[in-house]
């Protein structure tokens, strides 16, 4: 199977899944601009499950290193197939919360704020487990991030209320969201052989570790994202019969083409965690937060109409998130 090399390419490998977890969500954009979220949400999560397949069978039972994925699966034991399935069924719920807030507060706001709360405690719970890199620079490369988190809610508190909205709904969303998905990727990373050649017996590498994850992302589907068909957040409900009847070829594509950009970054990421370790490729990742925040302020522009000293706390934000991540990158070197 595909292995990394070095840290420069994981590093490499983590800036792609930095790019994929923050420009998903454009898709969500587009195609809830006909219909609700959890409707496109259902094409996200075959997404992932299609792109875990894909790399099954490709990167992951390619050469002479490691196990191939179909004998890796077989071999897994009881607790790996439990904990990546756990991560699945975390990260969905954590994630349908976040996709909510980005539907009543947007990109800009949703992703750094949730997001951000992801990576502060991802990397901390991570840490703790395999403790890979020096704690100093990693820590306050995510304290970085956490000033950027603060940043981002004073701007978008100043934009709503020129607006006249109501921002609360928004950020406890994006909170709630945050928080879970700090914990998601240690479930499945604990079901992952740190030794990718010679991977330990009952434990996974990291394709079929991906490809269980999906499947619980899929079969939690029916519970979580049953909830927000039948009680949106906001808009009106809408029923299973609605996927088949008010969508089309493009809108299924979109939501298809969503779910395959984040299932690459996060097939990255585990793929490079052997080199750069797991608090490290999930804090890499995880500066999501600001090619989000860029798609929303420079696409999107949803800050075009804020007010005046608006705009020089998004660039205040934007450096504490690029000065937070560079030290993050460094401290494998310390």
């Amino acid at each position: 199977m595909f292995i990394p090399e070095s840290y420069g390419l994981a590093v490499g490998l983590c800036v792609i899944t930095m790019l994929c977890w923050g420009s998903w969500a454009n898709t969500q954009k587009l195609a809830t601009k006909s219909w609700s979220f959890p409707l496109f949400y259902w094409d996200y999560s075959f997404g992932i499950i299609i792109l875990t397949l894909v790399f099954g069978f490709t990167l992951g039972s390619s050469g002479e290193e490691g196990r191939g994925f179909i004998e890796d699966l077989l071999q897994g034991d009881l607790s790996s197939f439990s904990s990546a399935l756990i991560g699945g069924i975390v990260f969905n719920i954590a994630n349908l919360l976040i996709v909510a807030a980005i539907d009543i507060a947007g990109m800009a706001v949703a992703f750094p704020v949730g997001i951000g709360i992801a990576l502060v405690l991802g990397v901390s719970v991570n840490y703790i487990a395999t403790p890979v890199g020096d704690p100093k620079l990693l820590f306050a490369g995510v304290g970085l991030v956490a000033v950027a988190i603060i940043l981002d809610a004073l701007a978008y508190k100043k934009l709503s209320a020129k607006q006249k909205s109501k921002p609360v709904k928004g950020i406890l969303l994006s909170v709630a969201g945050g928080i879970l998905m700090g914990f998601f990727y240690r479930f499945v990373a604990a079901s992952i052989s740190m030794d990718f050649t010679s991977p330990e017996p009952g434990l996974f590498t990291p394709y079929s570790a991906v490809f269980v994850f999906s499947i619980g992302i899929f079969l939690s589907n029916f519970l979580w994202n049953s909830i927000f068909m039948y009680k949106p957040v906001t808009g009106d409900p809408v029923k299973y019969g609605d996927y088949f009847n008010k969508g089309n070829f493009k809108l299924h594509l979109i939501g298809l083409l969503g779910g395959i950009i984040w299932a690459l970054g996060m097939s990255f990421s585990m793929i490079a965690s052997e080199k750069a370790g797991f608090a490290i490729s999930y804090g890499l990742g995880q500066g999501a937060t600001l090619v989000a925040a860029a798609w929303g302020v420079f696409i999107w522009k949803e800050f075009k109409n804020a007010p005046k000293g608006t705009n020089i706390l998004i660039w205040l934000m934007f450096l504490s998130f690029i000065l937070g991540l560079g030290l993050v990158i460094v401290s494998r070197f310390a």
